[in-house]
């Protein structure tokens, strides 16, 4: 058996969402964007003290694990929750723990 096939389909997505959310600047789009409906990239670039490049890869990482959605409103890009995603990462993290 690889390593590959080892692990579940539901530990590999836990891990996805994890690694996701594994970086404060990360978590705080997450609330930010969760306490209205959406935001545009240039909203949070001039909140956050980091630059565009490195706000753009910190949403990128966010999509790429499917808990935001984002959508090209030409100049901009509107960010909203995927609220679909925050559903099932909600159930698999309160499965996480057998307490």
């Amino acid at each position: 058996m690889n390593k590959n096939n080892f692990f579940t389909e539901e530990q590999n997505q836990k891990a996805k969402f994890f690694k996701a959310l594994a970086h404060p600047v990360r978590v705080f789009i997450i609330e930010f964007i969760s306490n209205q409906s959406c935001c545009y990239s240039g909203d949070l670039s001039n909140i956050l003290p980091i630059s565009k490049s490195t706000l753009s890869q910190h949403l990128k990482e966010l999509k790429n694990a499917g808990l935001i959605q984002g959508e090209i409103k030409t100049p901009k890009i509107k960010y909203c929750l995927n609220v679909e995603n925050w559903l099932l990462a909600q159930k698999l993290f309160k499965n996480l723990f057998k307490i």
